[in-house]
């Protein structure tokens, strides 16, 4: 299976909160998985940072993705076709943008966040 984590989720994998449950964790942790992080997310980390909306480690964080066996996913022109075509049930960009990458890379989002219900995309839930 191939799964792009949620910027969130990936940030609670790394820092092992409680906030990912059992399920989410057992599919992390199966290397017959393909772990997907995108560098969406790590714009968004690193934006998150700059602005103090969050104490981390940009190279902590970017040191521990292909440590912890994840693959590095970038933008590319097809993930944004199919951001043209996301209905606008929320307005997070980065949320939209990894939707699109999941889609596209037909890859199952790890997320917690209830908004992902409103689209058609295969969601597997962090708690």
């Amino acid at each position: 299976m191939k799964v792009l984590l949620d910027t969130h989720a990936l940030l609670w994998w790394l820092s092992d909160s409680e906030k990912l449950g059992p399920t989410a964790r057992e599919i992390i942790a199966d290397p017959a998985h393909d772990i997907l992080v995108s560098v969406v997310s790590l714009w968004e980390i690193a934006i998150k940072i700059r602005i103090g909306k969050l104490d981390a480690d940009i190279i902590e964080i970017t040191d521990a993705i292909p440590t912890e066996g994840f693959a590095l996913l970038q933008i590319t022109p097809d993930h944004l076709k199919l951001l043209m075509g996301l209905p606008m049930h929320h307005r997070d960009p980065f949320g939209h943008l990894l939707m699109a990458q999941a889609l596209s890379e037909q890859a199952s989002f790890l997320s917690g966040d209830s908004q992902m219900a409103h689209y058609s995309i295969e969601r597997i839930d962090c708690s």
